[in-house]
């Protein structure tokens, strides 16, 4: 590849700002996946918008250049997961990542399982595995439990919009988990197993969606990394403001979007409840701008503007 080459991609590249959505296999780290992103599209300003553990599969979120700083709304976003549970057997990571310490018989039915799952459907207290990226005191919650370490974490409110029971093979049992960011699906086999008094560890689990994003959005990463070496991954990149396109949308007329880029209000076009957000984009779909409502004056106000 000549200088020249590098240099117009390099330039072109500072001006993308966007979203691949990749279908992470096991075994590589999310961290892994962003530096792979990095290297083949050669912009460093990348990262992911919610964590998805090595030994997980599925959808993980890279947003590119000025959408980084979409991260906080995506990742809060609501997630779901197919998940693989092994009831008769616990482990102190609740997963397979640590041994199994102990075995116990399973002697439930099919009925009895859907049963106990609508109990965990709501809004909870849920605590968190020890083995957990979660910081105790500046260090990792898992580098202290894999050197034998008493770890103990606060629980922490979830929602689980949904619970369903995809197939039962005794022991094993297939569930499709709808949840909020931040849940533990290994803690919901956990204590799901510990409510059937059986006991219960994960075994298997995929990502199938983040936020608006699903598995029909997702590019393998290996086909992905097929597209850096063609040179055209630029097809697969999901504009800015399709990754909250559930929010509320503002118009932007070319005035509008001088205003925002210094800081001014708008006027808004209908009325809107207090504090509502909305993502203000241009006649050329890109996203300008979040904005938040200011009742008082009927105004959008710029919160964070992403071309200067």
């Amino acid at each position: 590849m000549s200088d020249r080459y590098q240099s117009e991609e390099a330039n072109l590249a500072s001006h993308i700002s966007g979203v691949l959505v990749v279908d992470k296999p096991i075994g590589m780290t999310s961290h892994d996946v962003v530096q792979i992103v990095r290297g083949g599209t050669h912009i460093r300003r990348a990262g992911h918008a919610g964590t998805l553990d090595p030994r997980a599969s599925g959808v993980l979120v890279v947003l590119l250049g000025p959408a980084v700083r979409l991260s906080e709304y995506i990742s809060a976003s609501e997630k779901r997961y197919q998940a693989i549970v092994q009831f008769g057997i616990t482990t102190d990571s609740y997963d397979l990542e640590s041994p199994v310490n102990k075995r116990m018989p399973v002697d439930i039915s099919e009925d009895e399982l859907n049963e106990t799952l609508k109990g965990f459907i709501g809004t909870f207290e849920q605590k968190p595995p020890a083995y957990s990226a979660i910081k105790v005191g500046g260090r990792k919650a898992y580098d202290m439990a894999r050197i034998g370490e008493d770890v103990q974490l606060e629980p922490r409110e979830v929602t689980v919009h949904n619970i369903e029971l995809l197939e039962w093979d005794a022991p094993e049992a297939i569930l499709d988990v709808q949840c909020s960011s931040g849940t533990y699906v290994r803690s919901l086999a956990h204590d799901l197993g510990e409510k059937l008094g059986c006991g219960a560890t994960l075994i298997g689990l995929r990502r199938t969606k983040s936020g608006q994003f699903g598995l029909r959005n997702a590019i393998p990463l290996k086909k992905l990394q097929d597209a850096f070496v063609n040179g055209d991954w630029y097809q697969y990149l999901i504009p800015a403001s399709e990754a909250l396109a559930d929010w509320y949308k503002v118009d932007l007329e070319e005035a509008d979007v001088d205003n925002i880029r210094h800081g001014h209000r708008i006027p808004a076009k209908e009325a809107m409840e207090a504090g509502k957000w909305a993502r203000g984009v241009d006649g050329e779909s890109e996203l300008i701008a979040l904005l938040e409502y200011v009742s008082e004056t009927q105004e959008w106000q710029p919160k964070k503007v992403f071309f200067q």
